[in-house]
């Protein structure tokens, strides 16, 4: 089984970047497609993108398409997200997990702890 321990988030004003990183552990990381998701609070947690298994494919919520960029780095078991022109609607807590071959927006692991990105002036 997969665990995921994500990093990166913090508070940043309206328009910034951030780089998510989620460091992955298990030896069979290449073999799942990866995603990450978020919760806002007091909301239901969400999809923002997720990336094949080869990196070849990357699937993107409408809500975050043309200003998030998921990266994996399979050597290294790490999966990214860079965040380019943040809002303050995307405040949530971010979470990396493993993505259903069914669904490539439903998760399909075990959650971590995540990490807060706050997004205000």
């Amino acid at each position: 089984q997969v665990q995921f321990v994500e990093s990166g988030g913090g508070l940043v004003q309206p328009g910034g970047t951030l780089r998510l990183s989620c460091a992955a552990s298990g030896r069979t990381f290449d073999n799942f497609l990866m995603g990450w998701f978020r919760q806002a609070p007091g909301k239901e947690r969400e999809f923002v993108a997720s990336i094949s298994s080869s990196a070849s494919h990357t699937w993107y919520a409408d809500s975050v398409s043309g200003r998030f960029t998921i990266s994996r780095d399979n050597a290294k078991n790490t999966v990214d997200l860079q965040m380019n022109g943040l809002k303050p609607e995307d405040t949530a807590v971010y979470y990396c997990n493993t993505v259903s071959n069914l669904n490539v927006r439903t998760a399909a692991g075990v959650w971590g702890q995540g990490t807060q990105v706050t997004v205000s002036s």
